[in-house]
């Protein structure tokens, strides 16, 4: 066999170096002007023999002319390439492989243009570990965009994590690296060995990994993307602003974990215990913090670095799946939190992915969170954008979620959010706001509106920024529903004082009547309100026991009777008297009438009964947004602290609830009603049921031919001490 004099020791070096750039420039089969020659890199191998891989004889062997183990020799056989495999000796064992450099590229020119472009939809698709066959061999193509990394290498238990022995391809268009390998298998890890920009040796995660080690283990794993999951009728009707829509929010990791260790349920467990719980308790969603893979429990999933891989935590993507699949079944539709305002500097992450500053911004002025330690995205970059749209699109096309919310979109919409004078770069225009993170919102909101058919969205978003549910194509940054972060503010602020005071603070349970249909909104008491030394919901009640449990109720029961989709955090359904822990599971104990004497019980079958009552009542729901269905019957009687207002449907039901919150009763109240009629109570948080005093109305009340309040026909009605009463209209 001719010995190879093309392939220069240079050339050799850099391969063993680890600093060759382009691979398949030398590597794999070449036409040269002595025939055609395979060249092989394989290090600390001690001979390699070329075979045909249908009979597995041998064809040529070939020369070593580097001791370290690069291989190169001119094939026997004349004329066009042909396909081989490698029979590679490590001293008397050997193994057959075949070789990564004989394949051609497998990026199109369509992919590789639109992911230039920022215009591929589903970058998903195209970039991380994909199974695939190219000249009737299986094995995982591995793509990365890192375009300004002088070599990148797929690393991992395939090759010993030895990044001389598989370097990329790189598309220069698109500044994407690729390579097939063959027979790699599901769950192997893997990262990618990247020499920066700056010839710094970088090991970084897949960003678009479908799976991830469990941490601390950083790597990423061979998965398999899920196929999708298409949208059903019932499931599109129960995301509509006019049907009732109760979220049950929930951190997987503490919602309740293993009584034998304190361990993580896995998805499946949690699916075998959380879905009949909220199916029991009436709720129409479940809303997960966020479970894209993240390295830091307190976090709480808030700093994700793994945004397509559901975090390992708790099982495999496959049992995500499930659990999501398991909603519904049970008719629960399913809300995941998406993070797409910042992500974490873990050096595995994105930050400086290829020496640059390539998803985030170079300037910390604009790149840097100084609340949360973490840096901002680039949303003016194509591939950034590409990056973001698709996995918002990812989550509901391949694992079925119903929704996203979107966390800390403030934070993302103003360039001076949370920063002084001088800690912030304006915009093109001179303003505040971030137009290329408004630009992004925007088309990912439209994007998931038209590709979706049926996926919503909902803003965590606390300033009075306009438009934020207006569609996209009418202005606004269209999404479906915004978090009424005021109307939580005001509230919680009222009914944390003594009832003595609640008089001099009375519009701060009607002020957001004032903005209630500039938007759609969701009335949330999150996790946000249980941490951080806030203590509990019920903690957070004035007066003893009794006065404690009975205003959480009062509250609840004012909460559902207004305008506005609700939101509930885990525990806070049964009143649980500790402050939040994610490392622990909820206090369930308290359920137990013998440990807590059925306060806590009383407060769960209240919110039970009010979400019965709320799906049942289409005048609680259906015109939520709209101002028809909404008035105040009383709204200025502060120094009782009664609030009465009537909610309406699109046929005419009617409900009317009224609050008190002093305790003390209101026997003989009278208010005036629109219609004529009986009508019925039919729920009263200060009922036996819940553990109140069970002061009412005895079922129902007719109205009386009295004028009052500027309407012919009024009520006299009864409202215990610290209570919130529903009474329905009955239609003669």
């Amino acid at each position: 066999m001719q010995t190879n004099l093309l392939v220069t020791q240079p050339e050799m070096d850099a391969f063993f170096e680890g600093h060759h750039g382009n691979p398949f420039a030398t590597l794999g089969m070449h036409e040269t002007d002595k025939g055609i020659e395979v060249r092989a890199l394989l290090p600390d191998a001690s001979r390699v023999l070329v075979i045909n891989p249908e009979t597995k004889e041998e064809i040529a062997e070939l020369d070593k002319i580097d001791e370290r183990g690069f291989f190169a020799g001119v094939m026997p056989v004349q004329g066009e390439f042909f396909p081989y495999q490698l029979q590679v000796f490590w001293g008397t064992e050997s193994q057959i492989l075949e070789d990564p450099y004989r394949f051609k590229p497998m990026l199109n020119e369509l992919d590789n243009w639109l992911l230039a472009e920022g215009r591929h939809q589903r970058s998903y698709e195209v970039l991380g570990a994909h199974f695939s066959e190219c000249d009737n061999v299986t094995g995982v193509t591995f793509r990365v965009w890192a375009p300004n990394a002088k070599r990148v290498s797929v690393v991992g238990d395939f090759n010993y994590w030895d990044g001389r022995r598989h370097p990329m391809r790189f598309h220069l268009q698109s500044g994407i690296w690729e390579l097939f390998l063959p027979k790699v298998s599901l769950g192997e890890c893997y990262k990618y060995e990247l020499i920066d920009c700056q010839d710094r040796l970088r090991m970084k995660a897949d960003p678009y990994a479908f799976a991830s080690q469990l941490r601390p283990d950083t790597a990423s794993q061979v998965g398999i993307l899920p196929e999708i999951v298409p949208m059903t009728q019932t499931r599109r009707e129960a995301n509509q602003s006019n049907k009732p829509i109760s979220i049950y929010e929930v951190h997987l990791g503490s919602w309740r974990r293993n009584l034998e260790n304190n361990y993580w349920l896995n998805y499946d467990q949690i699916a075998d215990e959380l879905i009949p719980y909220v199916k029991e308790m009436g709720f129409t969603h479940i809303e997960f913090l966020p479970l894209s893979e993240f390295p830091f429990d307190g976090s709480w999933g808030y700093q994700p670095i793994g945004l397509y891989s559901p975090t390992s935590r708790f099982g495999s993507p496959a049992a995500f799946k499930r659990l999501i699949e398991r909603a519904h079944d049970a008719g629960i539709n399913v809300i995941l939190d998406w993070v797409p305002g910042h992500f974490p500097s873990d050096p595995h992450g994105l930050v400086e992915f290829d020496g640059t500053a390539l998803y985030e911004h170079a300037d910390p002025r604009e790149g840097y969170h100084q609340d949360w330690n973490t840096l901002i995205y680039n949303y003016g970059r194509n591939e950034v954008k590409n990056f973001l749209v698709s996995n918002g699109l990812y989550w509901l096309e391949r694992f079925g979620l119903d929704g996203l919310r979107v966390d800390a979109v403030a934070s993302m919409i103003y360039r001076d959010y949370s920063r002084k004078e001088g800690e912030w770069i304006p915009n093109q225009y001179g303003g505040r706001e971030n137009l290329e993170a408004i630009k992004f919102l925007k088309e990912t909101n439209d994007l998931i509106n038209k590709e979706s058919d049926g996926g919503i969205t909902v803003a965590e978003e606390s300033t009075s920024f306009a438009g934020i549910t207006t569609p996209a194509e009418q202005g606004g940054l269209g999404f479906n529903f915004k978090w009424n972060m005021g109307w939580m503010n005001d509230t919680l602020s009222y009914i944390q004082k003594d009832p003595i005071y609640r008089q001099y603070h009375h519009a701060q349970m009607t002020f957001g009547m004032m903005y209630q249909y500039s938007e759609n909104f969701v009335l949330p008491l999150s996790h946000d309100e249980v941490v951080h030394g806030k203590g509990s919901l019920i903690a957070k009640m004035p007066g003893d026991a009794w006065q404690k449990f009975a205003n959480l109720r009062a509250y609840y029961g004012y909460m559902w009777g207004y305008p506005g989709k609700k939101l509930l955090f885990m525990g806070n359904e049964f009143a649980q008297g500790r402050e939040w822990n994610y490392k622990e599971s909820l206090d369930w104990f308290l359920l137990d009438e013998h440990a807590s004497g059925s306060w806590h019980k009383g407060v769960q079958n209240f919110v039970k009964d009010l979400n019965k009552i709320y799906q049942n009542n289409p005048a609680l729901y259906e015109l939520d947004n709209n101002p028809s269905g909404f008035e105040w019957l009383v709204v200025n009687d502060h120094r009782n602290s009664v609030f009465v207002f009537e909610r309406t449907s699109s046929n005419g039901e009617r409900v009317i609830v009224a609050s008190n919150f002093t305790p003390v009763p209101q026997h003989n109240y009278r208010f005036g009603v629109n219609e004529a009629g009986i009508y019925e109570e039919i729920l009263n948080s200060d009922s036996e049921l819940y553990k109140g005093s069970n002061l009412g109305n005895l079922g129902q009340v007719a109205s009386e031919n009295v004028p009052s309040h500027g309407k012919e026909q009024s009520l006299s009605v009864t409202i215990p001490p610290l209570s919130t009463v529903f009474f329905k209209w009955q239609k003669p």
